[in-house]
């Protein structure tokens, strides 16, 4: 059974930064395409950031390029994203997501989700 597990979120303020975690088990995130969507109220779930199983390359939104950071750790089977200079337009529910593919970023390219975690941002 696949589990993907979020954590970090919460309420800062404007420029401020934040961690999220994703804990995942049943599979491993060395080999499986990781990522991060956000939500926000009334808007669709969109791409954030990913980290694929091919030579760790990384992809962003251009919203979030310079300041977010995603990462994993094979040998917790976790994975990271480092959020800086955060602003309220931001303020979402955060999701980790794994996909078989090698490059993805629309919602119906990712298999498995966690249940997300609150990330709010306060001017």
């Amino acid at each position: 059974q696949v589990q993907l597990v979020e954590s970090g979120g919460g309420l800062v303020q404007t420029g401020d930064s934040l961690r999220l975690s994703c804990v995942v088990s049943g599979l491993n995130v060395s080999s499986h395409l990781m990522a991060w969507f956000r939500q926000a109220p009334g808007k669709d779930r969109e791409f954030v950031s990913g980290i694929s199983w091919i030579g760790g390359s990384t992809a962003y939104d251009d919203s979030v390029k310079g300041r977010f950071t995603v990462s994993r750790d094979n040998a917790k089977n976790m994975v990271y994203l480092q959020m800086n200079n955060l602003n309220p337009e931001e303020t979402a529910v955060y999701y980790c997501a794994a996909s078989t593919k090698a490059i993805a970023k629309k919602r119906n390219e990712y298999d498995f989700w966690g249940q997300g975690t609150q990330v709010t941002v306060s001017s």
